[in-house]
């Protein structure tokens, strides 16, 4: 894997996850394209993240089976073709179920990471790890901006069959660079996917990762989908254009992820996490008083994200290490919690922000960055170390 691949992967890891968003600012303009409300296409976008879930616990195992190449291409090419498809979706729900292909084919980023952990040299795991969730982070932040800017120039449909060449033209290039080693995994597919489970029930530093990630992801998510309810009521009443532009703030936590893959290479991943962990508790203290103003608020919100996506980083290093011949099924059980804990905080967020307030958000997530905090014990290591904490 030379550095041009892995400059690569993390443009393909960010195209990948960009996809599953872009349509979340036009959910008013999707709605009267169907002559619709609202409220079904929001249930018909909900599909996407299911579909992700589905897609970490069916296609990223097939990494540790299949040439990297051929599955991740395949995975590009149907991405391709549901977005495609999106454009033609006669009802909203047409496109919940076209939706739900999408977001199982989104989870490209999550292959691509069990790649790295598969292939990359031990003492540049980490640091290419970094550069493919920088990519990661990207397509979180690019998806809803791009999205909502392109769905305004030419058209969500436009928008979805700009995004469907994109994919195409990644499926082309990742068939021709992307690593062509098979996989050393000989147990069968639907066996390996029974077993998935029973690797939390297993593996101690699985289960120590999984269940601190998850924290801090609530913590995330609560954040951010609170902060949009908080700054659209008095006395701050902001419109839907001026409070997305706080997420170029999440710039940050794109640089913090390279920063972090090579302090992870050097010291290992516990002081990493750590570090990060206490620069969002911190910054979660600012936001809670800080929130009427706007450069403290930017400021804050940059440290919470380089914090949290830098223990991420660190975090998911852990994970890769337990079995470096096929990580792909760790790597998918890891996500898969990862991700629950994030929904479960994207729900809290923005309900406790309506209902009891601002305050009681950044509460509960400093309390849930303790707790992950308190879970960073030896499992997590001075270094990155093969699991010996099964049980």
């Amino acid at each position: 894997m030379t550095s041009a691949t892995v400059l690569f992967m993390s443009v393909a890891a960010a195209l990948g996850t960009a996809t599953i968003y872009p349509l979340q600012p036009a959910i008013a303009d999707v709605a009267a394209s169907f002559g619709t409300g609202i409220g079904a296409v929001g249930v018909a976008l909900s599909c996407g993240p299911v579909g992700y879930m589905l897609g970490l616990a069916l296609l990223v195992p097939l990494v540790d089976r299949f040439p990297p190449r051929s599955v991740l291409a395949l995975q590009f090419a149907a991405l391709a073709v549901a977005l495609a498809a999106t454009v033609v979706a006669p009802s909203a729900a047409v496109l919940g179920v076209v939706l739900l292909v999408t977001g199982a084919c989104s989870s490209v980023g999550a292959g691509l990471s069990s790649l790295v952990g598969r292939l990359a040299p031990v003492g540049r795991r980490s640091t290419d790890l970094g550069i493919v969730t920088a990519g990661i982070s990207a397509g979180i932040l690019i998806g809803r901006i791009a999205g909502g800017w392109l769905s305004d120039e030419i058209g969500w449909r436009a928008m979805l069959l700009t995004a469907a060449a994109a994919c195409a033209i990644v499926a082309v290039v990742s068939a021709a660079i992307l690593p062509a080693e098979r996989g050393l995994v000989t147990q069968s597919y639907f066996s390996g996917l029974w077993s998935m489970p029973g690797l939390l029930r297993r593996s101690a530093t699985l289960r120590g990762a999984a269940f601190r990630g998850a924290l801090w992801f609530f913590a995330f998510c609560a954040v951010w989908s609170g902060l949009a309810v908080a700054l659209s009521q008095p006395p701050h009443s902001l419109s839907a254009e001026r409070i997305g532009l706080y997420a170029l703030a999440g710039l940050a936590g794109i640089v913090a992820t390279r920063i972090a893959g090579r302090w992870t290479d050097r010291i290992g991943a516990r002081p990493v996490i750590l570090a990060g962990l206490v620069l969002a508790a911190a910054a979660c203290v600012a936001l809670a008083v800080g929130l009427n103003d706007a450069v403290v608020t930017l400021i804050a919100l940059a440290a919470f994200d380089a914090g949290l996506f830098a223990a991420q980083v660190a975090n998911q290093s852990t994970v890769l290490d337990i079995d470096p011949a096929a990580p792909a099924r760790y790597n998918g059980v890891y996500m898969l919690v990862y991700f629950v804990g994030g929904s479960a905080g994207t729900a809290f967020g923005a309900s406790a922000a309506a209902a009891v307030g601002w305050g009681w958000v950044t509460g509960a997530c400093i309390v849930a960055i303790g707790l992950a905090a308190v879970l960073t014990g030896p499992d997590a290591g001075s270094r990155p170390t093969r699991d010996s904490g099964a049980i």
